[in-house]
């Protein structure tokens, strides 16, 4: 492998500025980057690289593009570049509807454990306005955070850069670059909060909205890590502790236990208070979305059928 710098054996001082806001692990451990060869997966590759990191870029192929293979192929010749390893992973995007979520699902289930990938705040802004739409409570008002959990969870090492800060990074080291022309589409709901809805908060509040939506998902992951914390002595299958509890704590451990679906949003408001005439005995049980059931036995809460593993953001 090579030594890992850019041609010319010095990085620009565009790359070495923003390592210190990046959160990598140390230098010389091995990672994993997430490339579709966009300049945010481009980036993180040539930062994880200047960070001393030994990097192996994964290049994800849907299938769903003709121009896929070029596509893997400006991976990796950036791989080549930034003297990182490089491999290409095919795989199968299952029928069904919400063609999103069913080539995330493919793309995190091809990736190993703790794999990094590029979200930036810019990202990170866009899915606080995403989940409040959604009528997500403080955990959805969250967002990401820098490091997930559960199977498949992936490192999110550039949340403290912008996607302007990530285009400057490709553009320094001269890498080509994959533009995903379905990133205009404004059929899609994130295209349209980032083209249309976040342009519009800045022109009626006069101030850039990111760095704004950014702290306030900061400020309630940790209270949203608190509240888990004491919620994680609940045992969401015991009938008798979630009447002790206090609601909200009892209603985060329910949460918890009863994400539904291949992306495993919590519950709705509705289904939760199904869920709570189980546990105080009004109903011996409950249905739920994406065919679940709840229901109640000697003081027990059970779930059937058993809920698929949580995909990352």
């Amino acid at each position: 492998m090579a030594c890992g710098l850019p041609r010319g054996g010095l990085w620009p001082g565009q790359v070495l500025s923003l390592l210190p806001r990046c959160r990598f692990p140390p230098s010389g451990s091995e990672v994993v980057c997430a490339v579709s060869g966009g300049p945010d997966s481009l980036a993180l590759l040539a930062l994880a690289v200047a960070a001393g990191c030994r990097a192996e870029a994964v290049h994800v192929d849907h299938g769903l593009r003709p121009s896929s293979a070029a596509e893997a192929e400006v991976v990796q010749e950036a791989a080549e570049r930034l003297g990182s390893a490089f491999r290409r992973v095919s795989v199968r995007v299952p029928p069904g509807p919400d063609l999103e979520a069913r080539a995330r699902r493919a793309r995190y289930g091809a990736l190993p454990r703790g794999s990094l990938v590029g979200h930036t705040a810019d990202d990170q802004a866009e899915t606080v306005l995403l989940n409040l739409m959604r009528g997500a409570g403080l955990e959805g008002l969250a967002a990401m955070r820098p490091s997930g959990a559960g199977l498949g969870s992936v490192g999110r090492p550039l949340l403290a850069l912008r996607r302007s800060e990530t285009e400057a990074v490709v553009a320094a080291l001269g890498l080509r670059v994959v533009r995903d022309e379905s990133n205009s589409d404004l059929r899609f709901r994130r295209n349209r909060t980032r083209h249309q809805l976040l342009p519009l908060l800045a022109d009626i509040s006069g101030r850039d909205p990111v760095p704004v939506l950014v702290r306030t998902a900061r400020i309630l992951g940790q209270d949203s890590e608190v509240l888990a914390a004491l919620a994680g002595d609940l045992d969401p299958t015991d009938v008798r502790a979630l009447r002790a509890a206090p609601r909200p704590l009892a209603n985060r451990a329910l949460r918890t236990w009863l994400r539904q679906g291949p992306d495993r949003h919590p519950p709705s408001s509705a289904e939760l208070e199904r869920v709570w005439a189980v546990v105080s005995g009004q109903a011996k049980a409950c249905e739920l979305a994406g065919g679940c059931r709840v229901s109640r036995s000697k003081g027990r809460l059970t779930l059937s059928p058993p809920l698929l593993p949580p995909l990352p953001v």
